[in-house]
């Protein structure tokens, strides 16, 4: 394959992203787009003269789209999975995979059925960090790993304005689902149990009805432990919309992941800021970072015909260790993990 045509569905801030993403790549163009608001879809598609589709079935049976990028609102990722699957398309979703086990289940058949390429942007893996970790971990650096630690918190600002879907999931399917992912990766291992707790209040308060926070303890089948957080309560005031910490901790090592300075500090009048670059950023004029990465990736593998970094299978475990982590909320005892 020459050129991968790209259809996307969904154009908001990751839509945009990844619509930037695809019209920097040499291989790629942007053919067709569909959105909940068709003002957003047409804006996006104007941009790189695509077209427009009013849903996204109709731009799944599009010929002219080899690959669909579903960047939607969490909760409906699964649905247009499967659609794209059943059209013969290749499909790189947004995290989460799956909101709910059954739906990654089927959206998994679906690709897998369809003999198509599927991939969750899990962009984290292509952080500069987060990869040479991996690699040291490889190497013996740290022994096996035995305990990890993430944080993933934002400000407020995130349910209240950036997402207006924000009573559709919850912190940790927004934010954990990268952090399992991630330490899944760096543990090369599944989680069989989790214990979690939530707190609500804050966002209940300003009609938004989904926890301010929660927090899993996790177990791994070969015996470590990791503990994920996330919150959406941190005030507006702090320094950086996300304060990202990752630790992992083996028999011989331990490393430190801190991304709340991304290389850049800036003070003005109005305040002290440390602008996040890692995973969006723009550098002379063009798309760079570790989303633009992920979506170069996916684009050379059907462009190559080449297997994903990031398995859907493994997508899938994320899901259900998040299916447990939300079920042991609600039964207030460790709940296992569905293999």
């Amino acid at each position: 394959m020459n050129v991968v045509r790209v259809g996307i569905v969904g154009a908001g801030i990751m839509g945009r992203a990844h619509a930037e993403a695809v019209a920097d790549h040499h291989a790629a163009v942007l053919t067709a787009v569909s959105s909940r608001t068709e003002a957003g879809a047409r804006a996006l598609a104007e941009q790189a003269g695509a077209r427009v589709h009013p849903h996204h079935e109709a731009l799944v049976r599009d010929p002219d789209v080899d690959l669909v990028v579903v960047a939607t609102p969490d909760h409906h990722h699964a649905d247009v999975v499967v659609a794209a699957a059943q059209a013969g398309k290749h499909v790189l979703v947004e995290k989460p995979f799956t909101t709910s086990l059954a739906d990654a289940r089927r959206a998994l058949a679906a690709v897998r059925q369809a003999g198509a390429k599927g991939m969750t942007l899990f962009n984290h893996r292509w952080v500069p960090a987060y990869a040479q970790a991996k690699s040291r971990i490889e190497a013996g650096d740290l022994g096996a790993p035995a305990m990890g630690y993430a944080r993933k918190n934002d400000t407020v600002h995130v349910p209240t304005e950036m997402l207006p879907w924000a009573a559709g999931t919850t912190p940790a399917w927004f934010l954990s689902s990268h952090d399992i992912d991630l330490m899944c990766w760096l543990f090369d291992d599944t989680v069989v149990e989790v214990y979690a707790n939530a707190v609500w209040g804050v966002l209940r308060g300003r009609g938004i009805d989904t926890p301010d926070a929660i927090q899993a303890q996790a177990r791994f089948a070969r015996g470590g432990v990791a503990t994920f957080e996330a919150c959406w309560t941190y005030p507006d005031t702090f320094p950086t919309m996300t304060d990202s910490f990752v630790e992992v901790i083996g028999t011989d090592g331990v490393i430190h992941l801190d991304r709340k300075r991304e290389q850049i500090e800036i003070a003005t009048q109005k305040d002290f800021t440390y602008p996040r670059n890692l995973l969006l950023r723009t550098v002379h004029g063009r798309a760079a970072g570790a989303a633009r990465d992920a979506v170069w990736h996916m684009i050379d593998c059907v462009m190559l015909d080449r297997e994903p970094l990031i398995t859907l299978e493994s997508s899938l475990h994320v899901t259900a260790v998040l299916q447990a982590i939300h079920a042991s909320i609600g039964s207030g005892r460790p709940e296992p993990v569905a293999s």
